[in-house]
């Protein structure tokens, strides 16, 4: 391979200037690391979560920015931010579908159906909520249009203990595959992101929990999960936002109905 076109494989690498994002519960967490990478490449994002104090913390740190308060798991509320997203950006050329919430841990049997309810609301309906107000957008556009979804690990293995999230974490890889199948005619691809054992504060309170649950402490729960990742570390948001950009960017053009892990190789759950 010669320099130049070395070269142009290393551009390829690049989101192109100006993209048009939407990342949903995108001012905290993986979500903002996400918004953060795609703003710090030169994209136009918009960003909507429903915690107010976040979407305030990140309206006044990233200049430009769209940003709202929604909650994912209401069609009325997502409507209206696809339409706000498309108003100031134009159109829209990459779908984040983000927003998700860990649920509850218990047994099956244990488990509170409202609970249920609701992870299944915003973790997989929220997902199709924008999906079928984006998709119309991102057929419009034709800078290498894509829809990136958040699974998870517990959306390629069993999770005992935390069936409603694991149920609807798989559930988004079916939808994806779907969708690849379905939009790539249209020149539209769609992957998902299964990230692992994420560092942070949602985490530790995973992990609490389901110490709780099976009455051991937070450190011995917190090694047990360390122990079932091959590079026995946890990875970092940035390490998931790097995907994102990458899956957005020309280098991924023939990348599409994939279930990516960024996850150190988590063997078990």
């Amino acid at each position: 391979m010669s320099d130049v076109a070395a070269a142009r494989v290393v551009d390829r690498l690049r989101p192109p200037a100006g993209l048009r994002v939407l990342v949903s519960a995108g001012a905290a967490g993986i979500g903002a690391a996400i918004a953060r990478a795609f703003h710090a490449a030169g994209g136009r994002v918009c960003v909507c979560d429903i915690d107010g104090a976040a979407v305030g913390r990140i309206a006044a740190e990233i200049p430009g920015i769209v940003a709202s308060v929604a909650d994912a798991a209401d069609r009325t509320q997502v409507d209206r931010v696809v339409e706000r997203a498309a108003r100031a950006l134009g159109g829209l050329d990459v779908l984040v579908n983000n927003a998700g919430i860990a649920g509850p841990t218990g047994g099956i049997d244990e488990l509170d159906p409202d609970d249920w309810e609701r992870t299944i609301d915003v973790d997989l309906n929220g997902q199709y909520y924008f999906a079928r107000k984006a998709v119309p957008l991102l057929k419009a556009s034709s800078d290498n249009p894509c829809v990136i979804a958040m699974s998870s690990v517990a959306g390629r293995l069993g999770y005992a203990w935390r069936t409603p999230y694991a149920a609807a974490k798989w559930a988004i890889v079916g939808m994806v595959k779907s969708l690849a199948i379905e939009l790539g005619p249209a020149g539209i691809r769609a992957n998902a992101i299964l990230p692992g054992v994420v560092e942070g504060d949602r985490i530790d309170r995973v992990i609490d929990a389901r110490a709780r649950t099976l009455g051991v402490s937070f450190e011995a729960m917190r090694e047990e999960y360390l122990r079932k990742v091959s590079l026995r570390r946890m990875v970092s948001a940035d390490d998931v936002a790097a995907m994102a950009l990458f899956l957005s960017s020309p280098a991924a053009r023939n990348v599409t109905g994939q279930a990516i892990s960024v996850d150190g190789n988590v063997e078990y759950l």
